[in-house]
C-alpha cells in the first residue's frame, strides 16, 4: 500500500523548485524547515536510486538527534523496516542502494573526513551557527554526481545567529522570495524561501508561539525574528524597531513611472565608500510592482556603492571623475536627470582656484545641492518614521528595492553611538544611511518636514 504524506503550502512550494536551482530555506521557526529538507531527500532518495549519495550537515552532532527522529518517522512511513539507519556511523541505507550520511562540520579539521568524497545532495541544516560560510564553501567543492543527476545544496537557517549577517547578504536581499537569482560565489542560481510556524498546520501553533514569547521575554527582535522570519532585525540595533523586511524591502522595480518625481541622495567617499541611490517620490499612486505608494513615499530604486567586497567600511579609492561616470551612466539606466542632494562636506573649498568637490561634480555633469547635514537627528527622526510608516496608505513611507544590496548589508547593523544613543554610531559603516538621510531630509515642503519630526 503506497503511504499517504502530508505537505503544509510552505513544503510543497519548496518541493516544486526545479532540482537545478539550490535552496536557502530561511524561515522563522517551527516553519517546517526541517521535514521539507527530509522530503527533499526522499525524493532524491526515490528518483536517482544507488547513485544518490546524500550528505547532511549541522555544526555539531548533538545538533543531528531532531533531525534524525524526523527521518526516522519518514523513512518507517515509506519504507517501513527495509531502509536501515546505522546510528554509530549515521548512515541511512535503501533497498534501491542509495545512501545518506549526517555528518558534523565544525572546524577545518573536521573536513578532512569529508575531503575527496562525492555527494550529489548537500544539506546544512541550521547554517546560522557558523558564523561565516568559509567551511560551507569548502564543503561545496564535494557535490558531484553523473550529468543526469542534476547535484544541489540546500540551506536552512533562522535569522538571528551568528551567521545572520552573511545568510541575510548572499541569500536574502538579492529579489523577492521564491524568485531564481544567480549567486555571487557560487555562481549557481539560487530560490530564497521563507517560512513561519503561523503556516505550519501539523504544530500546536498557539502553544509553540507562547513558547517563543517565554524564550525570549527581554529580547524583542529575537521574537519578531523567530516569528516573522525577518531577516533585516539586528538585536540592539539603530534602526531594529523600525526597519522590517517584509514591510520595507521591495522587489526591484524595471522603470520609474511617468509623473514621479526622481533624484539622487549621496555620500561622498573615497578611502571610505561612496554611496549614491537612485530616490522615487511618489505622488500618491500605484506602482509598477502593483503596491500604493501613499503621497511622497520614498523609493530607493537603485545603488551605487563604492566598498570593497566583504569589506563595507573601506572605499575603492575613486576619484570625482571615475565616481561621476558611473553616476551618469546608472541615471541613464534610469532615464533620469544626474541630480541630487549630497552631504554638506563637499560643498566646502579646497583652494582658491581648486574649488570644491561639488564644483568638480558639476563639472562632469552631475549636480548636488547640499542636503543640510547638520542637524543630524532630525533626519534620522524623519528617516526612522518614514521606515515605521512604510505600509500605511494614510503616511509616506520609505521603502528600499532588495537589489540595493549595501543598504541591506550595513543599515539593519548599525549600533547607537553610545555616548549619544538618540545618534548612529558613525564609527560603523554608515554611509548608506546617510546617504538616505540625505534623500529624507529633501524636502520641497517644510510642512511636510515639521509633522514627521518628533517621532
Amino acid at each position: 500500500m503506497t503511504p499517504t504524506l502530508s505537505f503544509s503550502q510552505f513544503q510543497q512550494k519548496v518541493m516544486l523548485v526545479p532540482e537545478e536551482f539550490d535552496l536557502f530555506l530561511g524561515g522563522g521557526r517551527g516553519g517546517g524547515k526541517s521535514y521539507a529538507i527530509a522530503l527533499l531527500v526522499l525524493r532524491h532518495i526515490e528518483q536517482y536510486g544507488e547513485r544518490a549519495r546524500v550528505l547532511y550537515i549541522r555544526r555539531s552532532y548533538k545538533g543531528l538527534a531532531d533531525f534524525e527522529m524526523v527521518t526516522r518517522e519518514l523513512f518507517a512511513k515509506v519504507y517501513s523496516t527495509a531502509a536501515r539507519y546505522n546510528a554509530a556511523e549515521h548512515i541511512w541505507r535503501f533497498p534501491n542502494g542509495g545512501y545518506v550520511e549526517f555528518g558534523q562540520l565544525e572546524s577545518h579539521a573536521d573536513y578532512a573526513k569529508y575531503q575527496g568524497r562525492s555527494f550529489t545532495l548537500l544539506l546544512i541544516d541550521e547554517a546560522g551557527q557558523f558564523a561565516t560560510p568559509d567551511l560551507l564553501d569548502l564543503l561545496r567543492s564535494n557535490l558531484r554526481g553523473p550529468k543526469e543527476i542534476p547535484v544541489r545544496m540546500v540551506i536552512a537557517a533562522n535569522p538571528g545567529g551568528p551567521g545572520h549577517f552573511w545568510l541575510a547578504k548572499r541569500y536574502v536581499f538579492q529579489t523577492a522570495p521564491w524568485q531564481p537569482f544567480k549567486e555571487v560565489k557560487s555562481g549557481r542560481t539560487w530560490v530564497y524561501a521563507p517560512s513561519t510556524f503561523t503556516g505550519n498546520e501539523f504544530i500546536d501553533r498557539e502553544q509553540y508561539r507562547q513558547q517563543l514569547y517565554s524564550s525570549c521575554p527581554d529580547d524583542p527582535e529575537l521574537l519578531r525574528a523567530w516569528i516573522e522570519g525577518d531577516w533585516a532585525v539586528n538585536r540592539g540595533a539603530y534602526f531594529a524597531s523600525v526597519l522590517d523586511e517584509n514591510r520595507n524591502a521591495i522587489n526591484p522595480w524595471k522603470a520609474v513611472p511617468a509623473g514621479w518625481d526622481t533624484f539622487l541622495a549621496h555620500d561622498f567617499g573615497s578611502s571610505a565608500p561612496s554611496v549614491t541611490y537612485v530616490v522615487v517620490r511618489s505622488p500618491g499612486a500605484q506602482g509598477p510592482d502593483g503596491s500604493y505608494y501613499a503621497r511622497d513615499s520614498l523609493i530607493l530604486l537603485d545603488e551605487l556603492a563604492t566598498a570593497k567586497r566583504d569589506q563595507s567600511n573601506v572605499g575603492l579609492g575613486w576619484t570625482v571623475p571615475i565616481l561621476a561616470e558611473s553616476i551618469i551612466e546608472m541615471c541613464k539606466q534610469w532615464g533620469i536627470r544626474a541630480a541630487g542632494v549630497a552631504d554638506d562636506a563637499i560643498f566646502a573649498r579646497c583652494g582658491h582656484s581648486a574649488g570644491s568637490i561639488a564644483d568638480e561634480f558639476m563639472r562632469m555633469g552631475v549636480y548636488f545641492s547640499p542636503a543640510k547635514k547638520a542637524d543630524r537627528l532630525t533626519g534620522w527622526n524623519i528617516m526612522r518614521r518614514l521606515l515605521a510608516d512604510a505600509g500605511k496608505v494614510d503616511c509616506p513611507g520609505l521603502y528600499i528595492s532588495r537589489n540595493c544590496q549595501y543598504f541591506w548589508e550595513t543599515v539593519p547593523y548599525l549600533g547607537r553611538d553610545q555616548k549619544r544613543i538618540e545618534d548612529v554610531d558613525s564609527s560603523g559603516p554608515d554611509h548608506a544611511a546617510d546617504a538616505v538621510r540625505y534623500g529624507c531630509l529633501r524636502r520641497s515642503n517644510e510642512v511636510v518636514i515639521m509633522n514627521l519630526v518628533g517621532f
